[in-house]
Formats: C-alpha cells, structure tokens, sequence
C-alpha cells in the first residue's frame, strides 16, 4: 500500500507551508500528492505551481469537478501537465453535487452517471490523437450542430502529441453505482470516507465493474487512491476530537438535506441516526453541537487515530483492503511522524 498525501482545496486562501510540505512528502518516500476543488481555488495550477519544484511524486487531482471545464479543455490540461511533470500526473474526476454544479457552475446535475460516461469518452479520445475528436452524445457533442451555433465548427485534433496516451484516470465515487462505473471506465477509484468494515462490499462492485469492461484492458493495474485522516495524538479521544468537525462538515453542511452523498456513505456503515443528529446541528448553524454529534466509533471506523501504537494496531485491517495508496489527509506538520508511522514494518 502506497502512501500520498492530500493538499485538498483552499480555504481562504494558498495553505502555508504547501511547497514545503510537498517537496517533504517526496522526501519522506511518498507516491503521490493530490488536489481538489469545490468553489474556490482550482486543483490543476497548485499542482503546475509546486510540482515544479519535484522530480518523482506523481501529481493528482482528487477531484477535478466535470462541470468546471468541457471534457476537451480537461483533457487539454491534463496533457499539458503530463508533459511538464515528465508522465506524473493522474487525472481524477468527480461530478461534485448539485449544489456546486447548479450553483457555482450553472450546470444541470442530473444523470451525473451517464454524463461522466460520456466526459471519460472524450477525454480518451483526446488523449489517443488518433483522428480528429467527433461526439455524438447526450450531454456532449462535437463538433458543435450547424442548426445550433454559426455552422462552421468542424472535427479537430490535438496539436499537442500526448507524452502518454494512455494517462490515467480516476474517478471520484461514493455511490454503490458509480463505484461500479470507475471500475468500468476508469483507470482508479478515489473513494471518500472508505472503512475498512466496508471493503467486501466495495470490492464487489469493483468486481461488477471490471465484468462489465467493453475492452480488454487488464483490471489488475486498477487503483484504490483513499484519502484517509489520519492524526497522532496521545489517545484515540484526543485523536477523535480534531476529526470530528472534518466529518460534520461532509456529513452535515456539504450538500443539500436529502442530497448528500457524503453524509450517505456514513449512512451505509450505519450511522444513519447519528447523521441526523449531526445534519439537523449542522443545518441550524450550530457547528459545535454537530461536531460533537460524532462518536469515536464514526472516527475509529473512518480514520486512523491515536497514539503512533493505536495506529500500527489499526494498520493491519487497513492494509487488507483493496486500496493501494493511502492518501494521508492531516497537519502537514506532523508528515515526517505519520510517515514513520505508516512506513513501519
């Protein structure tokens, strides 16, 4: 199991340290760090910016939103940045939800599924330069129909020559559905709010995936990138307490009432009760009272919490799971310990 680490999105504005930080998790022998995005800083140009000052970690977005760019400019970026990391880039995708997308983007939400299925297609199609990119789809068509612009647009084909034609992509799921359509499509799934507890599960849907592949690519090199807290304190309460607000947040505040993907994977691991506590907190303002909602067994299920022997305890179930890399979400200044830590034999 490899280790990554989650620089995630901005607050109000660049996280101090990140370059810093960056350059040690290359350091300390981690595969990969990752960005994202939700409404404010964008995942591609933290990864231009302090990626440049590293030679061996490879770069991933975890997620870039769908409805941020067209399938053509993503995968413009995406080869873009292939190029100037020297093949290091991971390409991770995620509808977001309709909040965000109607909200921020303008964008309708609905049959995200369907709609992902077609953005992947394209940006292939990008990625193989083998003939001028043509759609036909739902969502997406290219070119343009004459009857719906000035008529003049016509097929075209990437000036750039891609470093690898087959870069890979990942996707960003939580519903059983759609965690079956990365396995499918996708080159790796980025879970959120993976457990241990659940990985039958999930590794059956993987496995309702890769059977419904329309190719012959081996599903052997397929992916499990899971960002997972994890936080050294001098016990697994104490440990718990900084967690708790992180996962009121995603369970509470991060999606409308009745339309929080987050907040329905914790459902699944059955905290179905204790999400209704905490979103009914949340949604009335009181942070605090939601953060406190959560129970130890929420954070002990999801994380990896407590002293640096709690966590060697905890690793092993971890790492019999189907993920192969661990991407660690935490203070950046606890890196060097938590690597110790996870890097143990």
């Amino acid at each position: 199991m490899r280790l990554g680490y989650s620089l995630g999105y901005w607050s109000a504005g660049p996280p101090p340290g990140a370059l810093e930080t960056v350059i040690a998790a290359e350091r300390l022998g981690f595969d990969s760090v990752w960005t994202s995005e939700a409404y404010g800083s964008d995942a591609f140009t933290p990864l231009a910016w302090w990626g440049s000052r590293t030679e061996r970690v490879r770069l991933g977005t975890a997620i870039a939103q769908i409805s941020a760019r067209t399938p053509t400019a993503t995968a413009m970026a995406a080869l873009t940045l292939d190029h100037l990391s020297g093949g290091r880039f991971v390409l991770g995708l995620g509808a977001s939800g309709p909040q965000v997308v109607e909200g921020w983007y303008g964008q309708p939400y609905p049959r995200p599924l369907a709609r992902t299925r077609e953005f992947v297609a394209i940006v292939r199609e990008v990625l193989a330069r083998e003939a001028p990119v043509t759609f036909d789809g739902a969502f997406y068509r290219l070119p343009l129909p004459a009857d719906e612009g000035a008529g003049l647009g016509k097929p075209l084909r990437s000036t750039v020559h891609p470093l690898r034609r087959d870069l890979p992509v990942h996707l960003a799921a939580e519903g059983p559905k759609n965690v079956a359509l990365a396995a499918e499509i996708a080159d790796g799934w980025l879970p959120m709010f993976y457990s241990p507890r659940m990985d039958a599960e999930y590794r059956d849907l993987l496995a309702q995936g890769f059977a419904a592949r329309s190719d012959d690519r081996d599903p052997a090199p397929f992916e499990v990138v899971a960002p997972v807290p994890v936080v050294l304190a001098d016990s697994v309460e104490a440990a718990a307490e900084q967690i708790r607000p992180f996962i009121a947040l995603y369970a509470g505040g991060m999606g409308a009432k009745g339309a929080n993907f987050h907040r329905n994977v914790l459902d699944r691991l059955g905290y179905g009760e204790v999400c209704d506590e905490i979103q009914a907190h949340y949604l009335a303002g009181d942070k605090a009272r939601a953060a406190a909602a959560v129970p130890v067994e929420l954070v002990h299920d999801v994380a990896l919490v407590g002293t640096p022997d709690d966590v060697r305890a905890q690793l092993p179930a971890w790492r019999a799971t189907a993920i192969t890399t661990l991407v660690v979400q935490g203070d950046p200044r606890t890196l060097p310990a938590v690597a110790a830590v996870l890097q143990a034999d």
